[in-house]
């Protein structure tokens, strides 16, 4: 795999391996901080993007010809899943995703189905076009939203900031919880082993709310589930883990025996890497807003990185989470040239 791409540094950290500079990639990297993005989302809706491959690509392509960073990542939505399986999905400017029939009771989940794969094959037809483009530059790296993430879309109907429906499920219908957890696991497993067979290099497993849960509700309701899911995938390409709230429970990730964990900035990324298992790596880890800041500032932060993780293998640089949409593209520019001269 290494031997067909010309910038293999992400899967050499991957896989633990030794690289002459961290890798570097962002989370929301092909996003809203650019103006070539609102010139094609002017056009067309978001769901129009993520469902029309030619277009999907163009968004994916942007990072990697305006950037120059070390991974492109496939351009779509973690909820497509959730849509696939019969989830009314709408997306409102300023508002975010919307589910018009959200999951709250038996007949519900009952309703939502399995055997959907084939309504996703507009991403597949994407990964074919997007490497293309790429011919071997770079890696790309594919993604699922996790389970528990899911089903809170799903049971919310859109965003919360308090998760109340989410957890009065969790504990009052525990059992409801899991069947819904565990059809959206089948369909994530599903989908991973599409985008995989598609050609993606790598794969990210995003558990975007897991922060929002106690100890062992994380456990039971997020961490079973994706320990199933990374069981039940091809691993012939490593694998990322990533949560809100790895700083936290980064050891209990590291039992689904992810190739990377993708670490939030809460923690010191060193102190994570040395209590998790030899041969995992981590992704990580800086505060989003320091792209913010003057330049010298984010040289400075950067480099205090470095310096912390110098001597680690198994590190590829990004942010703790995704790029906000009015960071200045320049600061975004400069943060990725920044780790690009840095040798170990």
């Amino acid at each position: 795999m290494n031997k067909t791409l010309q910038n293999d540094l992400l899967i050499r950290a991957a896989l633990s391996q030794s690289t002459e500079r961290p890798p570097v990639w962002m989370m929301r990297q092909a996003g809203r901080f650019m103006p070539e993005y609102w010139e094609i989302k002017h056009k067309y809706s978001f769901l129009e993007m993520c469902k029309t491959p030619e277009i999907a690509a163009d968004v994916t392509m942007l990072p990697v010809d305006l950037l120059d960073i070390d991974a492109a990542i496939l351009f779509s939505d973690i909820l497509v899943t959730a849509e696939a399986m019969g989830g009314e999905l709408s997306f409102e400017q300023g508002v975010g995703p919307r589910f018009n029939n959200p999951v709250r009771t038996q007949a519900d989940v009952d309703m939502l189905e399995t055997d959907c794969i084939d309504k996703l094959q507009y991403v597949a037809d994407a990964i074919h076009v997007i490497q293309e483009r790429l011919a071997g530059r770079i890696p790309l790296i594919g993604f699922a939203g996790a389970p528990f993430t899911i089903l809170s879309y799903l049971v919310e109907g859109g965003s919360s900031k308090d998760f109340k429906r989410t957890k009065l499920l969790l504990n009052n219908q525990p059992a409801l919880a899991h069947q819904l957890l565990q059809k959206i696991a089948d369909v994530t497993i599903n989908y991973l082993n599409m985008q995989i067979e598609a050609g993606v290099n790598a794969v990210q497993l995003f558990d975007s709310w897991a922060l929002a849960l106690s100890w062992n509700d994380y456990r039971d309701f997020s961490h079973y589930y994706n320990k199933y899911i990374l069981a039940n995938i091809k691993r012939s390409v490593p694998v990322i883990s990533f949560c809100k709230g790895s700083s936290v429970f980064a050891p209990m990730m590291a039992e689904a025996n992810p190739n990377v964990i993708s670490i939030d900035w809460n923690a010191d990324l060193k102190n994570v890497k040395q209590l998790l298992p030899a041969g995992i790596a981590v992704q990580g880890n800086l505060d989003p807003f320091v792209l913010y800041a003057d330049k010298y500032v984010i040289k400075d932060k950067i480099m205090q990185l470095f310096e912390r993780m110098r001597g680690e293998q198994g590190f590829i640089f990004n942010l703790g989470h995704g790029i906000m949409p009015d960071i200045p593209f320049d600061n975004v520019k400069y943060a990725i040239d920044v780790v690009k001269e840095f040798r170990y």
